[in-house]
């Protein structure tokens, strides 16, 4: 059902025509949908509808699969039809697989495709003016410059007065003339079309081979995954920016989209493609306004939106004709949602490109272990880009060991850094010191009583940011002045700082070069993507001389005149039991050193350590990849952990510790025995205490060949958690807090 409004679907209903029995899911944390009445002739699934749930009206989907057998009498009806196309086959297909597969209910999968539901409603249409030819009596120099402004185009009165400098009733007295003619205006304009006739870069050999397997692949029409594995700065965005060239001239409805980890490169990257192809893409991502978002929902469930670029929750649009999903820095930690419907949309993307019959490519300098071995194994295909673009060399990366070459007493870089960084300054170059850790410092404490700053309800410390003299917990959000006081002891000035952040190592930066040009970068000091692209267009520029960033610097970004980094701690994210800790160390590392050198200018990366000796960081210093993938592989499968075996976690959590302890120690007397399956637990979580509850994990492994999701609904039907726990399953975990 297309485009039928809502009175001619009620006058239809009321009219008595026949009805059948439908199903509906709504978007809301149900593991089913309803049967409801509607008529034959509108009926369609996918199609978005108004029926009654409880005490209100509310939007769904017309859901595939048998009705049940409820008397006709007890059922309720659809309420109206919404002017949305409907969803897609593949789509409901794909809400269903993935509610499965997380084990959420249903409901929950199909709101992260409907969001609030709003959209479905086509918006009212905007009044525009346009220029008749008529002249207007009374010409001052107000009307025509508005006549002037308006050109041969449509303008609202508002953007036409703005482009004059006229008020409103300038622009609606001429209107009453007939100098001007109102005209409606589509509030959500269709998206250009790719020109697919525009030349992208020149390319190098080793790129156009890669743009040919891939090319093969998408002619074959059929489903495969391939890694693009290109080292930072080998072109790997062009060589798949070509492949979606050639799936977009294959099928002339055919859909596409690119999905990109942060934010802080949607910007340049929107730009990038749109220099590609001659158009913008459609963007999806959480900093566009409602209205935005609306435009881009709408023309992809339309199928105008050939080409959309967006972060993880964009492969939940309403596509009509996906054909090619494109990942990019596929090894990211940000394509793994943790809240609500957990999941990780590299994963997801694969199996929405098998279920639709369709390529999937990965891209990454630094792929994950998981996409390695299913390259090794024969279920991806790879490409490899193992040169940088136009003769760039890769940086030379060297350790330095701080127990040899410590830091003066009060400061954080050693003497061979500092050295390296004079050197950059003399030679006009521009350094970047990284540290993956934001604030002033990480920890606050009394110097009198030893008492550690927290968040209240929370065992999460409290890091000081001293440039705004707050106490900021990063996993709450909760924030405090910072006292004056040992809110324990109550000794006055005795809070001090421990331990490094951004901003001290700025501040030292500042002491040692007090005429060098030093920016901190973080997402606390640019917290909107403007502020951060303000920062990275400056650095591009060349109007910093140190950058002193965290993660937010360290991938996708092009630096012409960077030649130098230097990691503050290199040892950072080697702490704790994740057992991704080692791999995304060397993930992050390498992303970080590889903005070094990217325009032909020698670079060099500078690791500050108090491990040497520990395999990722040789591995970096010795540019070895395969050395570390294979020592971190030969780890992993001993211990049958991914991608050689199956993890779930289950976090119970809740503000009455008796009914937690309870509700775990129940869980673990009940759990089945599984062949090829061990659960560990119940424990503490390693932050017991957070945003006021308690939590309790559980971990549970099994043999690849073991379907966890069929143990886990065993186990978890055989005890009835109370209603003040709440319980939460995540397959494959990739945080272990």
């Amino acid at each position: 059902m297309d485009g039928t409004n809502n009175s001619e679907d009620i006058s239809v209903l009321n009219a008595g025509a026949e009805t059948i029995r439908v199903k509906v899911l709504f978007p809301l944390p149900l593991f089913k949908p309803y049967d409801y009445l509607a008529p034959a002739s509108l009926v369609r699934p996918g199609a978005f509808v108004v029926a009654p749930f409880g005490p209100r009206e509310i939007k769904g989907v017309i859901w595939p699969g048998e009705t049940g057998d409820t008397d006709p009498e007890k059922l309720k009806s659809i309420v109206s039809f919404c002017d949305a196309p409907p969803l897609a086959q593949a789509v409901i297909e794909f809400v269903d697989w993935t509610a499965n597969y997380t084990m959420s209910p249903l409901g929950s999968v199909l709101r992260m495709v409907m969001r609030s539901g709003d959209f479905a409603d086509a918006p009212s249409m905007l009044t525009g003016y346009e220029v008749t030819g008529d002249t207007a009596p009374r010409m001052t120099p107000q009307r025509q410059a508005v006549l002037d402004s308006a050109g041969d185009g449509v303008e609202t009165a508002a953007n036409l007065a703005k482009l004059a400098g006229v008020s409103d009733g300038v622009v609606r007295g001429l209107a009453k003339t007939g100098a001007l003619r109102a005209v409606d205006i589509d509030p959500d304009p269709p998206f250009l079309a790719p020109d697919l006739e525009r030349q992208g870069r020149d390319l190098s050999d080793e790129q156009n081979f890669a743009v040919d397997h891939l090319v093969t692949a998408i002619d074959a029409g059929t489903h495969s995954t391939t890694l693009i594995d290109g080292v930072t700065g080998s072109g790997k965005t062009e060589v798949y920016l070509e492949a979606a060239a050639a799936a977009l001239r294959r099928d002339p409805t055919a859909q596409i989209v690119i999905l990109i980890p942060e934010i802080a490169l949607t910007l340049p990257f929107l730009q990038r493609v749109e220099e590609r192809f001659g158009a913008p893409p459609a963007p999806w991502h959480s900093e566009l306004t409602a209205a935005q978002r609306r435009r881009t929902w709408r023309r992809v469930g339309e199928g105008q939106a050939r080409l959309v670029v967006g972060a993880r929750s964009a492969l939940f649009l309403p596509f009509q004709n996906l054909k090619l999903i494109i990942v990019d820095e596929e090894h990211d930690n940000a394509y793994k949602q943790e809240d609500g419907v957990i999941y990780h949309a590299r994963d997801l993307a694969v199996v929405r490109g098998a279920k639709g019959g369709f390529p999937v490519v990965l891209a990454s300098a630094t792929p994950s272990l998981e996409t390695v071995v299913n390259v090794d194994e024969g279920r991806y295909g790879a490409v490899g880009l193992a040169s940088r673009v136009a003769g760039a060399q890769m940086p030379d990366i060297e350790l330095i060991d701080m127990r040899e070459n410590p830091a003066p007493v009060g400061r954080w870089l050693s003497p061979t850094l500092v050295d390296a960084v004079n050197a950059n300054l003399s030679a006009n170059e521009q350094s970047l010191l990284f540290l993956n850790r934001r604030g002033y410092a990480p920890l606050t404490l009394c110097r009198r009583c030893g008492h550690k700053m927290t968040a209240p309800g929370s065992d999460t410390m409290l890091v000081e940011h001293r440039f705004e003299n707050r106490l900021v917990c990063h996993h709450t959000g909760f924030s405090m002045p910072k006292p004056t006081a040992c809110p324990a002891c109550h000794a006055v000035d005795s809070l001090t700082p421990c331990g490094p952040g951004v901003e001290r190592v700025a501040e030292e930066a500042r002491e040692i070069w007090p005429d060098a040009a030093v920016t901190v970068l973080s997402s606390d000091t640019a917290s909107s993507p403007t502020a951060m692209r303000a920062v990275l267009d400056a650095m591009r520029d060349g109007e910093i001389d140190i950058l002193i960033a965290t993660q937010v610097a360290a991938k996708g970004h092009h630096f012409p005149n960077l030649t130098l980094v230097g990691v503050v701690d290199a040892d950072l994210g080697l702490a704790g039991g994740d057992l991704r800790a080692a791999e995304r160390t060397y993930q992050l590392l390498s992303q970080v050193a590889g903005r070094a050198g990217r325009a032909g200018k020698p670079g060099r990366a500078m690791l500050q350590t108090y491990q040497p000796q520990a395999p990722v960081l040789n591995a970096l210093a010795d540019g070895d990849r395969n050395a570390f993938l294979a020592v971190e592989a030969e780890g992993r499968h001993g211990l049958g952990f991914p991608p050689y075996g199956r993890l779930a976690a289950i976090v119970l959590r809740s503000k009455d510790e008796t009914a937690l302890m309870k509700a775990a120690n129940d869980l673990a007397q009940s759990a089945p025995n599984g062949d090829g399956v061990e659960v560990l637990g119940p424990a503490r979580a390693p932050i017991y205490r957070l945003r006021g509850h308690a939590r309790m994990r559980f971990l549970v492994k099994a043999r690849r060949d073991v379907s966890l999701q069929a143990y886990l609904s065993d186990w978890l039907q055989r005890v009835k958690t109370p209603s003040a726990v709440r319980c939460v399953v995540d397959i494959n975990p990739y945080t272990f807090l």
